[in-house]
């Protein structure tokens, strides 16, 4: 452990960092989960951005505590986006580790992780599948294994399992501001751009699913939508390879526009996995942009039964998650890490068919180098 004396002096392999605004009574629980990694030698760069819950004064605590944690005060409400920023550039390695303050890492998080990076040089994020826990940290979704595979634009890794190289960050221009809210997907498509991007298809992290979610704790309408821009922006790429164009055009909020129906999927899937009811019909009918298609469809049957049985449609949500997981296994996808590279329209200008496929990673990367060598030792005797 760095002594207090040392700790400007010393230069550590990984830092990981994590915004902090009203994170009680979460906090300890992921604090715990990063100062007890199998990993030891890291920086834990915490940003408190202005929290009313007591959240500073227990992240003092801790920092009192082990000497790794860098504490930073006097947030001015930066938001998702500026305080994401912000962390990142008061780290002090060259590999990054993103964690958020209401979920739960792995102990052996980090050390995986970061085998990953030393054996792939062109590997320059790597994240995990996870699972989902509510407010009691009970596991209520299962990592999802189908989406290892899938060439969309959304990510089949939550957001802080990301470890990644800064240099690749900056490059990619980090996060930005008008991707509010989906800016963690936004930096992925950016980032698969700067070299390869794998995932772990053990969960490594615990994504909980709580009422001190960003994006129930903002503003209703500009959250809304953001995520509206999100689901616009995603068909763009799928169709065209590129976004840039509404990131453009979405610079005043409109409260009169109709948004696209999965907007309100997508928000009342943080109510329903925490135990609640959704209340998402009525913002659907009177908001959503409905018309005879499938979008409209599936969004107003999974908004009525929500509505009027939420404990069903999570039994089903499981049992579907659940056949696609055995058959993702089935075709081996559970071995080793995958490579994800979003892929727009084959005619898009921003389709690559010449790029490189990227070679294979096996389980074995995923081991701890010590664990490697000794059985290589061992298999040689």
């Amino acid at each position: 452990m760095v002594r207090k004396d040392e700790k400007s002096l010393h230069f550590p392999s990984i830092s990981v960092v994590m915004p902090v605004r009203n994170a009680m009574p979460y906090l300890d629980a992921a604090i715990e989960s990063i100062i007890g990694q199998t990993h030891r030698d890291f920086e834990f760069v915490i940003l408190d951005d202005g929290s009313e819950d007591g959240s500073l004064e227990r992240l003092r605590w801790w920092a009192a505590r082990d000497s790794r944690i860098r504490l930073i005060e006097g947030g001015e409400g930066r938001g998702p986006v500026g305080s994401s920023n912000f962390v990142v550039s008061q780290s002090r390695a060259p590999i990054v580790a993103r964690m958020d303050a209401d979920d739960v890492a792995m102990p052996d998080r980090l050390q995986c992780q970061l085998a990953v990076l030393a054996r792939h040089p062109d590997t320059v994020l790597v994240g995990s599948v996870w699972e989902g826990i509510d407010r009691q940290g009970r596991v209520v979704r299962e990592p999802a294994l189908s989406g290892l595979d899938s060439r969309g634009f959304a990510a089949p890794f939550a957001h802080g399992s990301i470890m990644f190289r800064r240099q690749a960050f900056e490059a990619a221009g980090g996060y930005r501001n008008a991707c509010r809210f989906w800016e963690d997907l936004d930096l992925y498509v950016r980032m698969a751009d700067q070299g390869r991007v794998l995932v772990i298809p053990r969960s490594l992290y615990q994504h909980r699913f709580s009422e001190t979610s960003t994006r129930l704790t903002s503003r209703q309408r500009e959250v809304e939508e953001a995520v509206d821009l999100m689901f616009r922006c995603r068909e763009a790429f799928e169709r065209e390879g590129d976004y840039a164009p509404l990131l453009e055009g979405h610079r005043t909020p409109n409260s009169s526009r109709k948004l696209h129906p999965y907007t309100f999927v997508s928000l009342g899937c943080i109510p329903l996995w925490s135990g609640l009811r959704p209340p998402m019909l009525s913002r659907l009918i009177a908001g959503g942009a409905l018309g005879l298609n499938l979008a409209t469809a599936k969004s107003l049957v999974w908004a009525v039964w929500a509505a009027f049985s939420p404990l069903s449609l999570r039994a089903a949500m499981r049992a579907r998650l659940r056949y696609r997981n055995m058959r993702a296994a089935r075709r081996g996808l559970a071995v080793g890490a995958r490579s994800w590279q979003p892929a727009p329209a084959p005619h898009s200008s921003r389709t690559n068919p010449n790029r490189p496929k990227s070679p294979p990673v096996s389980a074995q990367d995923l081991l701890p180098v010590a664990c490697v060598r000794g059985a290589s030792a061992a298999s040689r005797a």
